[in-house]
């Protein structure tokens, strides 16, 4: 193989195998990566502004069976802090979402062996009920799984109720890595890999907009990464063509502060930031048919984030009003409305505010900065 050909290939949005992606992930200069991943950036989005979002991850419940590794968030059906959110509660989350200028809810939690699709449904509708010009943007294709199982039915099925009651776009979340090896050490729990595959190929068929993840860093190799994205491209590539599919690729790092994985495994974190970068370089170049890549400042940080934009990323994601999971594990990186466009203008971007469908919206007139976060 030669880089310089697999380069033209990749201008050219040819796609790559994963012996040619694993090739120049390991042999191409960073700086030769990041260039192609930038130009075909502009090309994609050709605005050249950076995106960013005003939402807050809100768990419907802490309480699950699946049992991940790398997570520290749960807790055992009848843990003495177990507890599933009271409507009360999300009232009073929406209405300071609100006031820092937020249009939307990231709704997940675990898997409860008690709350079905009934109970889903309704909190769905109530919540719009409550604020009809909220997103939901909810669950993921694991929890989708789980109450299909509860409720011995089939995902479209599932995915029609939810959509009906409410559901406006379902999250990449519960990805990992989408090899069945890994998953079986690491989240043996949740849906196989072909389950989640299949469940946001439905989820495309219905018209249901989503995005897709990539946690590495962990037990996973370098072919399994790049069989992972093939998946997601093929996946992409079977969706109607009229529908949007998968919106958006966020790549994000194992965090393993106080995990199982590393206290029992001894699995460790040793992404290094030029890894990083470089996964979302080749992120770029292997996905040449999902349109915005993501910059995970939550696990990598300001600095490398906003070194992501060189290299192929377009999006710096959500402000996260509230995020519980992932800093559970560790990730100590925070954001306002006010520092996360000024980190994008240090980048040589112009910061532009948008809904989960990637449409630009306009900075609310009056929005309170969040303080002390």
């Amino acid at each position: 193989m030669n880089i310089n050909n697999l380069l033209t290939k990749a201008l050219n949005f040819e796609f790559l195998s994963v012996e040619e992606g694993v090739f120049l992930f390991e042999n191409a200069a960073l700086n030769e990566l990041m260039y192609v991943a930038n130009e075909l950036r502009k090309i994609q989005v050709p605005h050249g502004k950076v995106t960013w979002q005003i939402d807050r991850n809100v768990n419907t419940t802490n309480v699950c069976v699946a049992n991940c590794k790398f997570c520290n968030f749960f807790r055992i059906p009848g843990h003495s802090e177990a507890y599933i959110t009271d409507i009360e509660t999300y009232k009073r989350k929406i209405e300071e979402t609100i006031k820092y200028g937020g249009d939307q809810l990231l709704l997940q939690g675990g898997h409860h062996p008690e709350l079905g699709l009934d109970f889903y449904v309704a909190l769905f509708r109530e919540l719009k009920s409550l604020y009809p010009n909220i997103k939901l943007h909810t669950l993921g294709p694991p929890e989708i799984a789980h109450i299909t199982k509860l409720e011995k039915s089939n995902h479209r099925d599932v995915l029609m109720a939810l959509k009906d009651a409410g559901m406006d776009s379902l999250p990449g979340a519960g990805a990992e890595i989408l090899t069945d090896r890994v998953r079986r050490l690491i989240s043996k729990g949740k849906c196989g890999a072909q389950e989640w595959l299949d469940i946001m190929h439905e989820a495309h068929k219905l018209n249901i907009t989503t995005s897709a993840t990539m946690m590495f860093g962990h037990v996973e190799t370098l072919t399994e990464r790049f069989e992972h994205l093939i998946k997601i491209r093929e996946v992409q590539s079977r969706k109607p063509e009229n529908a949007k599919g998968f919106l958006a690729f966020i790549p994000w790092t194992f965090q393993d502060v106080d995990t199982l994985l590393t206290k029992i495994r001894g699995v460790q974190n040793l992404t290094t930031s030029e890894e990083y970068v470089r996964m979302i370089a080749i992120s770029r170049i292997m996905l040449p048919n999902i349109k915005n890549i993501q910059a995970s400042w939550l696990t990598v940080g300001k600095p490398i984030a906003q070194l992501c934009l060189q290299a192929g990323a377009n999006d710096f994601g959500s402000i996260m009003i509230e995020e519980n999971v992932v800093s559970a594990a560790g990730a100590p990186h925070r954001f306002t409305s006010k520092t996360i466009q000024e980190a994008i203008k240090e980048a040589g971007f112009e910061p532009q505010l948008r809904n989960q469908q990637y449409e630009w919206r306009e900075m609310p007139a009056m929005v309170e900065q969040l303080i002390d976060y």
